[in-house]
């Protein structure tokens, strides 16, 4: 039975942040391999640090990518466009050591056909999965993307943070930045946010008292937390230390996947391990990781469950997952033996056919890098369809 009253707190970051500026030049590196070559593996890892980006890691593909040229393209679109904020996507050095993926991972992934994007029925047994690992996926009916509500509202902060920056509605904010959302529950049920943290890294003048922080309330906070969670006792805190200049890769080292409760649920589910970005579809953490929460999804859209965790475990070079463990919380209505029986007929979970179902060989990943994977209603967030719940509900009896 869920407690009486508890909290649960989750933060986002901006685009800006050291660690999401990594992830989205693995995801951008991917995204410019895998538009020629579908058929490529993908393992990009990025550091970032003052002046300096090292793209790593292990890529075997029939293209060619000019890596430092999509470094400097995605770090210009964040917005580190002055050497003043720390970071200059003309003067960065950019380092790079690529090698080809594994022969020994190869072996569990390409007996089919490469991961090509027409997989045939008789391929799908023969693409195993890239690594061994969990995986889960949640959703809930806390929002109407059935995500937690703290890391929505933290998300939609964070961007509308880079929003009003890039618009000159506050050309006094620079990339960096940080939100956090603590909401109050009764019995599952969010009745109020009581703490909103918001580090915004801004230019030296900035008076924070008199300017930063009613600027923050009036074109950040009031915009997207709904006024019916937020009452007289609701804590705002505007940059706790004081001044927030120096950020970015020159305050902070960045490492891509050093924010994955950032990009999955906010500390409302359990989490795998894996990092998501600058991997391509063939390894599981990626894949089975977006095929879970549209499991968890269609389940609680279907009204099968009001809270639903799913996860999935596999193994290298087998294609189907060794267990599916389901969990609704005591809000289930009809039986976890049941859910689990429709998830195994209704969804195909062997990893060529997630990314068939799915439609992972595009490149769709950049956009997924900043703000989470997961509550995105965009073009190519296909992990996001509800298109099973119907089907659910009607072989479930409801």
């Amino acid at each position: 039975m869920p407690q009486e009253k508890n909290l649960l707190t989750s933060e986002s970051v901006t685009e800006g942040h050291p660690d999401k500026v990594s992830d989205q030049i693995s995801d951008a590196i991917l995204d410019s391999i895998i538009k020629d070559d579908p058929r490529a593996r993908v393992a990009c890892e990025t550091l970032v640090t003052t002046g300096l980006v090292i793209v790593s890691g292990e890529i075997t593909t029939d293209t060619y990518v000019e890596i430092p040229s999509v470094v400097r393209e995605t770090v210009e679109g964040i917005g580190y466009t002055r050497a003043k904020f720390g970071f200059d996507y003309e003067t960065c050095a950019v380092l790079t050591s690529i090698d080809p993926q594994s022969p020994d991972i190869a072996m569990g992934v390409n007996h089919s056909a490469e991961a090509r994007s027409e997989i045939s029925d008789d391929e799908l047994d023969e693409m195993g999965a890239g690594d061994q690992g969990m995986m889960f996926g949640f959703a809930c009916k806390e929002t109407e993307e059935l995500m937690p509500l703290p890391i929505m509202l933290a998300h939609k902060l964070a961007l509308r943070l880079a929003d009003v920056r890039k618009a000159d509605v506050l050309p006094y904010l620079r990339p960096d930045g940080k939100t956090q959302v603590t909401v109050e529950y009764e019995k599952y049920k969010p009745v109020r946010v009581r703490t909103i943290v918001i580090a915004a890294q801004h230019s030296p003048d900035v008076d924070i008292k008199n300017l930063l922080t009613p600027d923050l309330k009036d074109h950040v906070i009031t915009p997207i937390v709904p006024p019916e969670l937020i009452d007289d006792r609701t804590k705002i805190i505007v940059n706790r230390t004081g001044k927030f200049v120096l950020g970015g890769p020159k305050a902070d080292t960045g490492l891509t996947g050093r924010k994955i409760i950032v990009d999955t649920y906010g500390g409302a589910a359990r989490h795998g391990g894996g990092c998501f970005s600058g991997k391509d579809p063939s390894k599981v953490d990626r894949s089975a990781s977006y095929a879970a929460r549209y499991i968890a999804k269609n389940v609680v859209a279907a009204g099968l469950a009001e809270r639903f965790e799913v996860q999935l475990a596999y193994v290298i070079g087998r294609a189907h997952p060794v267990s599916v463990n389901c969990e609704a919380f005591g809000t289930e209505n009809v039986s976890i033996d049941k859910i689990t029986e429709l998830i195994h007929e209704h969804f195909d979970l062997r990893p060529a056919a997630i990314i068939r179902d799915l439609k992972l060989l595009k490149p769709i990943y950049k956009k997924t890098a900043a703000y989470g994977h997961f509550g995105r209603m965009e073009e190519g967030f296909t992990w996001e369809k509800t298109d099973k719940a119907d089907v659910l509900r009607s072989d479930a009896g409801l």
